[in-house]
């Protein structure tokens, strides 16, 4: 049994069940309204959700598997009672069980691509593995790459739900889908979402590299901490949020089509679901000093991004 919650640790369940229900909520939530609203219906079959919402689940998993194999030594400075690689899973068997979980998120890929005859959803499938395992190896541990590839990897998730969609419309109406804007507004509404992914990912992944700093020095990596110090990198974490905050401000006045007074609900979920903790994890970030301090932080990170696609429910009811 404790092997078996050891496991779960392991691949982030907790993580992982987050990003297959963000698949489920962007296809139902976002996807099928634009698709209803323009009299076309729901095109996606329940059969290739559930493959979607597995294949990025179980590529997922992997890549955390993969992730803490090659963080053994950082992870016994800076988080010793959380190792579990080399304390009850050997390291050949998070080798074998990342393979596994990397193998079968393909083979739901590839299924999806074969049965869409879409080049691009198995080029995803086929580079995402690879991506996430030369981060692990290398690119975390350089200067601001790592960070925003897992940043980029973040925003494929709503991408993935608009580019099988096209895929299936394409697929049936493809002599008219270029007389419609549906092409069109899938990668803009699935794309806003997208780009909120990234960019909040990129402020929790440095946050995370301010938490980690200790271990990350004592093993001469290259991350912003290290070298810029905590005082600069927080410097730029907040033009990050101020960034965010914009790019909100501006899709809220001058892209979406709902109302703008106080009481509309989508005002007010923005003010005070999205914008108000980003304010928040500032005065977090700058008041903190160890690393529980930064965890904190990076769980406000991870709020927002929750509360942010949630957001989607104000397009289901056109609020």
């Amino acid at each position: 049994m404790e092997r078996v919650r050891d496991i779960l640790k392991l691949v982030r369940w907790s993580n992982v069940l987050f990003i297959g229900a963000l698949v489920w909520v962007m296809e139902k939530w976002v996807a099928t309204p634009i698709l209803v609203d323009a009299a076309f219906g729901e095109q996606m079959p329940g059969y290739l959700l559930w493959l979607l919402i597995a294949g990025t689940m179980l590529v997922a998993a992997g890549g955390y598997v993969v992730n803490d194999y090659f963080d053994v030594k950082i992870d016994r400075i800076n988080r010793p009672d959380e190792v579990i690689i080399t304390r009850s899973i050997s390291k050949e068997t998070a080798v074998r069980l990342s393979w596994i979980l990397n193998f079968l998120g393909f083979i739901c890929g590839i299924t999806i691509a074969i049965v869409l005859r879409s080049i691009s959803v198995g080029i995803v499938f086929m580079m995402v593995p690879g991506l996430l395992w030369f981060y692990s190896a290398s690119y975390k541990r350089l200067f601001m790459i790592g960070n925003v590839i897992i940043a980029f990897l973040a925003s494929l998730t709503p991408l993935l739900v608009a580019m099988t969609n096209i895929a299936l419309l394409q697929l049936r109406y493809g002599t008219i889908l270029p007389y419609t804007t549906l092409t069109h507004d899938l990668y803009v509404w699935l794309g806003g979402f997208a780009l909120f992914a990234f960019l909040l990912t990129w402020i929790r992944e440095i946050i995370k590299d301010i938490q980690d700093q200790m271990g990350d020095r004592e093993l001469e990596c290259h991350t912003m901490p290290v070298v810029w110090g905590e005082k600069w990198t927080k410097v730029f974490v907040t033009g990050l949020i101020v960034v965010t905050i914009a790019i909100i401000g501006h899709l809220w006045w001058h892209v979406l089509p709902f109302e703008r007074g106080w009481m509309s609900l989508s005002t007010r979920y923005i003010a005070l679901g999205i914008v108000t903790p980003l304010i928040g994890v500032l005065g977090l970030l700058w008041s903190a000093k160890i690393p529980s301090d930064y965890k904190t932080c990076q769980q406000l990170v991870k709020f927002t991004m929750l509360l942010g696609m949630l957001y989607s429910i104000c397009i289901l009811r056109g609020l």
